[in-house]
Order: structure tokens, then C-alpha cells, then sequence
């Protein structure tokens, strides 16, 4: 009976660290970054965003996007004059909320002739404390997003070139977006968000990527993006990274951690990226 409990001690220790290995080897670049969400500390480092209501300057609006599924959400500021340069934006962990849209609408002010549209990856919701969106974060579904973006390619059209932009959650989605992309894609921006570590999938990138990473970011660590950088650079792609002695989501202003200077600093690099790449 011993040797029994044994065993079945012994077995279900080594079930559970396989499934520990699978959790954190084996599955996506997004289902790793999702794991975040049940961390308490994960959750503490992301206190709640200060309430924001953003009133378009510049024609902003909300529209659908035909997809394979349901219909999806977006927030689009047209190019003044017809333009084949697209900006793909998107959001943070809390979810298409007036933040994101007023990022939208700098970039469309300071890029110049563009088209630029904000992407709502969890259809709808928008959590306003770090623990819905934690669950949000976790419901999302990668086959879902790609779907998004598949919709908002066509929206743009087969002579679109695309540029990708997005910070936490979002910054995996860029980059998500960009391979889904595939020749349309002309430049991807990363804020402190997932990279893809699948080699044969870096492989296919089409483009440029520009990598703003926090020195003290405790998920988006120096590990990470030492793999990453590797990874490029054995895939044949060109990465840049811009390093900043702050923490995760420095750039994001309803953060406490707030930093101004890298901030401005941050964007100077991703407006000039964008516009070298999109002529």
C-alpha cells in the first residue's frame, strides 16, 4: 500500500511539472503573456488607469469590421488625402479604451498623411481595474485576433502597407499582427509586449521591428529580449532596441510610473521608424 501512495505521489508530482513545462515552453507567445495575469504581483505593478475622456480633434470614429467571426470594433482617423500607409494600433491589457484612442490620434498628427485604426481585441470590453483586466487578458483568444486583423487588412486593402504599434498586451499583438501581415507589413513597434520566440515564424517577418524595452520590467526582462535578439538575428531580421532605466508601462501616462522623458524620447524613435518606413 505504501509503494501504491508512492508512486502515485511521484506521479502526479511529475504530471504537474510537465504541465508546468508545457505552460511555460510549449505554448504561444500570447498564452505566455496571459500567465502574467495570475500573478498578484503581475497585477500590482499595473494599478488602475486615471479616468479619461477623449474627444477627437481630428475626425476620429467608431466603426466595424467585417471579420470571420462576429464583427469587429476599431477606432479610425482617415488619411486627409488618399493614402495606402496604415497604422495598426493596439491596446494595452485594459482593453480599446480613450487612452489608446488619443495614442491613435498623435500618431496620425505627428506621422502626417496616414490612415490609422485602433484595434478592439476583446470586442467590447474595457476593464478599469487590473483584476478584469487580468480575466480579459486571459479569455482572449489568439485565432480571434488574427481573425481582427485579417478584417482590418481588408478594410485597408491589398496595396496597404501596414505598421504595427501596441504596448503590454499589445506589444505581442504588434508583433502578432505583423506576421499575420505577411508582405503587407512594413514596420512593428513593441512596448514592453511578448515577442515571438518560434523561430521558423520569425522566419517569415517582413519587416523591420523596433523594440522599446524597461531595463527593471520584471516580465518583459532581460532574458526575454536577450532571446529575442538572438532569435532575430539567427531568423535574418533587422531588431532594434531602445533600453530605458524604468518599469513596465513607463509610457503609459494614467501609470504612477509615469516617465515623461523616456516617453517623449520613446516616441521620437517610433515616429522616426514609422516614417522611414512608410515613405
Amino acid at each position: 500500500m505504501k509503494k501504491f501512495v508512492v508512486f502515485a505521489l511521484l506521479l502526479i508530482a511529475a504530471t504537474a511539472y510537465a504541465q508546468k513545462d508545457m505552460t511555460v515552453c510549449h505554448t504561444s507567445a500570447t498564452d505566455k503573456f496571459a500567465v502574467f495575469a495570475s500573478n498578484k504581483k503581475f497585477n500590482r505593478d499595473h494599478p488602475s488607469p486615471i479616468p479619461y475622456v477623449h474627444e477627437s480633434t481630428e475626425g476620429g470614429k467608431e466603426i466595424k469590421i467585417k471579420t470571420a467571426g462576429i464583427e469587429a470594433n476599431a477606432y479610425f482617423i482617415e488619411a486627409k488625402t488618399k493614402s495606402n500607409n496604415w497604422i495598426f494600433v493596439f491596446q494595452e491589457w485594459w482593453g480599446l479604451n480613450d487612452y489608446i484612442k488619443r495614442e491613435a490620434e498623435n500618431l496620425y498628427k505627428d506621422l502626417g498623411n496616414v490612415n490609422v485604426i485602433a484595434l478592439d481585441m476583446y470586442d467590447g470590453k474595457v476593464a478599469t481595474d487590473p483584476q478584469t483586466a487580468g480575466k480579459f487578458m486571459q479569455e482572449f483568444k489568439q485565432d480571434r485576433g488574427n481573425e481582427i486583423v485579417k478584417g482590418a487588412l481588408a478594410f485597408a486593402g491589398a496595396s496597404a502597407k501596414v505598421g504595427t504599434i501596441g504596448w503590454c498586451f499589445g506589444g505581442g499583438q504588434s508583433m502578432q499582427a505583423t506576421l499575420t501581415a505577411g508582405r503587407q507589413a512594413a514596420a512593428c513597434v513593441i512596448y514592453y509586449g511578448q515577442p515571438e520566440d518560434n523561430l521558423d515564424r520569425l522566419k517569415t517577418l517582413n519587416c523591420d521591428v523596433l523594440d522599446i524595452w524597461p531595463t527593471q520590467d520584471k516580465w518583459i526582462n532581460k532574458d526575454l529580449t536577450e532571446k529575442f535578439e538572438k532569435n532575430m538575428k539567427e531568423a535574418g531580421k533587422k531588431l532594434t532596441v531602445k533600453s530605458y532605466d524604468a518599469d513596465h508601462a513607463f509610457a503609459n501616462p494614467s501609470n504612477p510610473k509615469h516617465n515623461k522623458d523616456f516617453t517623449a524620447d520613446a516616441y521620437k524613435h517610433t515616429l522616426n521608424f514609422f516614417k522611414a518606413r512608410l515613405k
